[in-house]
């Protein structure tokens, strides 16, 4: 069952890689051309701190790349169960990142994380995974009727290999519709997918689902607020001797509160998600960005 997941993860993150390859060297030209841009990339890691709780018997993707679904796999090597326990966890992102010009970012790094699953002590902190992946603006609006398109695609894998070792390719397509000039206002609507290939024989888990609608304020002090809410959509998965996980399709939100600085630089962030799984899975999420280069 984990041999067609794992070359889909591969063909989609080859034929993704490629095209954010093409629109990079594209937009990078582009900007050559614009006199305000900035005078080289910058750099920086953009730290996520995140908290989670979730139900008994399921597996919480939602918004968020899946370093979460892949420490939670990594507690049953441990600790096997018939079924997945509630839990609780804890987890540091540390992505390196490039914001090449202001349309094309590329970054790359490693996840660490421990948790509490059922009545069992909290594990102590270990690095579960890496990541690389890039995120660019593939058209921009600037004041006409269509609005900006952006992708983003990670390609995410457990650490160490074990018997329930994955690697996942979560995609997101979003399209932000300013509503003034200054972009301050605006409405966004997206879908994400995620593809996990697991590497034990009898096991698989399918693919995960998001769409969603929302939108964005930003105020004089440069303060923005930012929703979004749409459904998730879970196909369920087997894991070897465990009860099997139930697909379901459910509501999703999420509110985003970030700092910026005057050129649109984060400074501060926190993000609040709530999955129903069908119960509800929480998520609190703490970003704070460590710039290496001059903003």
């Amino acid at each position: 069952m984990s041999k067609q997941p794992g070359r889909q993860v591969a063909v989609g993150w080859l034929a993704l890689a490629g095209f954010l390859a093409f629109s990079t060297a594209v937009l990078a030209d582009n900007d050559e051309e614009d006199a305000t841009k900035p005078a080289g990339p910058q750099v920086y890691f953009d730290l996520r701190t995140s908290y989670s709780r979730v139900p008994a018997g399921v597996l919480a993707i939602g918004f968020s790349n899946p370093t979460g679904l892949l420490s939670r796999l990594s507690e049953l090597t441990a600790r096997p169960t018939p079924s997945l326990p509630a839990s609780q966890g804890v987890t540091l992102d540390v992505p390196l990142t490039v914001d090449i010009n202001d349309r094309v970012s590329l970054y790359g790094g490693f996840s660490a994380s421990a948790s509490k699953a059922g009545d069992f002590d909290w594990s102590a902190l270990a690095v579960t995974s890496w990541s690389v992946g890039a995120q660019a603006e593939i058209y921009r609006q600037d004041g006409g009727a269509f609005p900006t398109l952006t992708l983003q695609t990670t390609l995410t894998r457990a650490v160490p290999s074990g018997p329930l070792a994955t690697t996942s390719l979560n995609n997101v397509l979003e399209a932000s519709y300013a509503l003034d000039a200054d972009e301050t206002r605006g409405l966004l609507a997206g879908v994400q997918s995620t593809l996990t290939a697991i590497d034990a024989d009898r096991a698989e888990i399918r693919p995960n689902w998001v769409g969603y609608l929302g939108g964005f304020y930003q105020g004089e002090q440069n303060w923005k607020v930012t929703g979004r809410a749409g459904v998730q959509s879970f196909g369920g998965a087997k894991l070897l001797a465990l009860a099997p996980v139930a697909a379901f399709t459910q509501p999703i939100v999420r509110f985003d509160l970030d700092k910026m600085d005057d050129d649109d630089n984060r400074l501060f962030g926190l993000t609040a998600q709530i999955s129903w799984t069908p119960k509800p899975a929480y998520q609190l999420t703490l970003r704070t960005p460590l710039y290496l280069t001059p903003r």
